[in-house]
C-alpha cells in the first residue's frame, strides 16, 4: 500500500477510484434512506477546492492501483483560520478494513498538518459509527452535537400549499446560481449573520463575508457541477436590505434529495416569521426549478432551538445523529 496525493485535476482513473471508495464505504456505513454521493459530486470535489481554503487529496493505492482508502483534508487559508483544518474525508473501502489503511492515511493526513503548521483539526462525524470509533482513538472530542434532518417536499408542499404573507415593508425574491449585483453587498451582510450560531468549542473563527465571497463561494458550487438555489426576504424600508435568507444545494443534477445551506434571519428583523416564511418560499422555487427534488436535507445544532422550532413546523424529521469532533495537536 501507498499513500499518493492527487493531481488537480485527476485523470479520470483516479476519479473512478476515489468514487468506489466512497460510495462503498458509504453503503457500509450510513442508512439505505441516506443517498450515496453521485459522481458529479466526486469529480467535482476532487477539481475544485473550496473558497475558505485549500485542500490536499491523499489515496491509499493497492498494488493493483485500485485505492483502498481516501483522505480530503482542507487547509483554511482565510485570516484567522491558518492554525486549523478540516478533515472533509477519511474512507476506507471496506474490504482493506483492519488492514491498517485509516492508520496509513491519517498518519499522511498528521504530517500535512505539521507541515503547515496547524495547531487543531476538526471533522464531522456520524454518532456510534465506526468513523467516531477511530476518531476518538485518535484522541479527537466531541465539540458540537448536531442532527440530519429531512423534509419529504411533497408532504411540506400539501401542509403549506402558499408561503406565509409578509409583514409590511418586505418582499420574497429568488435567484439560482450567484447572486445578482443588486443584492450582493446585502446577501453577504446577512452572511455574517451567522456568527452568532452555535459552534460548541469549535477552534475556528467566523469568516467575515463580502460581496466577492459570496458571489465566489457560490461559484465553487456550480463549477463542481452543482446546483444553488437562493430565496430571501427584503426590507424596502432599510433600501432592499436582506432581512433572511435560505440557500438550497445539489451536489450533483440528479440527485433526488438536495441540501439546505443557511438559513439566516438577521438580528433586526428576528420575531416576525421570516425563517419560516423563506423557507417555506424556497419549496415553491424548488418546486419550479427542480421538479425532481423529493426531499431537503439539513443539520442543524442540538441548541439550535429556534431553527428547530422552524423546521418541525414545516415538517422535517430527525433522521441520524452526528456531532463536530475536534483534535488538539
Amino acid at each position: 500500500m501507498t499513500i499518493t496525493s492527487l493531481a488537480v485535476p485527476p485523470p479520470v482513473t483516479a476519479v473512478d477510484a476515489w468514487h468506489g471508495v466512497v460510495t462503498a464505504a458509504h453503503a457500509h456505513d450510513l442508512p439505505a434512506a441516506v443517498p450515496a454521493p453521485g459522481r458529479v459530486e466526486t469529480e467535482g470535489k476532487l477539481n475544485r477546492s473550496s473558497v475558505s481554503g485549500r485542500t490536499v487529496r491523499l489515496a491509499a493505492t493497492a498494488p493493483d492501483g485500485s485505492y483502498d482508502g481516501v483522505a480530503s483534508l482542507l487547509l483554511f487559508t482565510d485570516e484567522g483560520n491558518r492554525h486549523t483544518a478540516f478533515l472533509d474525508v477519511l474512507a476506507v473501502h471496506p474490504r482493506a478494513r483492519r488492514r491498517g489503511t485509516g492508520a496509513a492515511l491519517w498518519r499522511a493526513v498528521h504530517a500535512e498538518l505539521t507541515a503547515n503548521g496547524r495547531t487543531s483539526l476538526s471533522t464531522m462525524l456520524e454518532l456510534g459509527g465506526t468513523g467516531q470509533e477511530f476518531a476518538t482513538g485518535l484522541g479527537f472530542e466531541k465539540v458540537l452535537d448536531l442532527g440530519w434532518y429531512v423534509q419529504n417536499v411533497r408532504e411540506a408542499l400539501a401542509a403549506h400549499p402558499q408561503p406565509p404573507e409578509l409583514p409590511e415593508g418586505y418582499a420574497y425574491a429568488q435567484w439560482a446560481g450567484v447572486v445578482p449585483d443588486a443584492h450582493a453587498d446585502a446577501f453577504a451582510e446577512a452572511h455574517n449573520a451567522m456568527e452568532d450560531a452555535p459552534s460548541g468549542d469549535m477552534d475556528e473563527q467566523v469568516t467575515p463575508w463580502d460581496a466577492d465571497r459570496v458571489r465566489a463561494a457560490a461559484q465553487v458550487i456550480l463549477d463542481r457541477g452543482g446546483v444553488i438555489l437562493s430565496s430571501a426576504v427584503l426590507h424596502a424600508a432599510s433600501g432592499d436590505r436582506v432581512a433572511a435568507y435560505t440557500e438550497l444545494v445539489l451536489r450533483d443534477p440528479s440527485d433526488a434529495r438536495a441540501l439546505q445551506y443557511d438559513t439566516v434571519v438577521t438580528p433586526d428583523h428576528r420575531g416576525r416569521g421570516l425563517g419560516r416564511a423563506v423557507k417555506r418560499h424556497m419549496l415553491g422555487a424548488v418546486r419550479l426549478a427542480q421538479p425532481g427534488i423529493r426531499e431537503i436535507a439539513t443539520s442543524v445544532a442540538d441548541d439550535n432551538g429556534p431553527m428547530l422550532a422552524v423546521n418541525e413546523r414545516l415538517g422535517y424529521r430527525r433522521e441520524r445523529t452526528a456531532a463536530v469532533f475536534q483534535l488538539r495537536l
